[in-house]
């Protein structure tokens, strides 16, 4: 009878340290998709952000030299920004197709990828 209850006791024991143990690496598991979803992201947008500052000093070279052959510098500017303009209207009729989608899915992927 003593036996049995060393028996049970020491199941009882075992079996908890395995619960506790598995919370622990679904815990783990979390923390490592978590952190690889938000170290992609970060290093995406570092390049995102490189990428947007080449692209300011180009559209500044662009409309001065536009300027430039139109004969008044704020001419090129006016240009540069209505052209920008007419791509954020573009972009913002198209925006649940092109870019939530988008990043959604990017998102759900990176994370699945584990």
């Amino acid at each position: 009878m003593q036996e049995n209850k060393i028996s049970v006791d020491s199941i009882m024991e075992k079996v908890e340290d395995y619960g506790k143990t598995r919370i622990d690496l679904i815990k783990f598991q979390a923390l490592d998709q978590t952190s690889d979803v938000i170290s992609t992201m970060a290093s995406k947008m570092a390049i995102i952000f490189i990428v947007l500052v080449f692209i300011f000093v180009l559209n500044i070279g662009i409309a001065l030299w536009l300027g430039e052959l139109l004969g008044k510098y704020y001419y090129g500017f006016f240009i540069v920004a209505g052209f920008y303009a007419l791509c954020g209207i573009i972009v913002y009729i198209f925006r649940n197709k092109w870019v939530k989608a988008n990043v959604k899915n990017m998102i759900i992927g990176q994370w699945l990828n584990k």
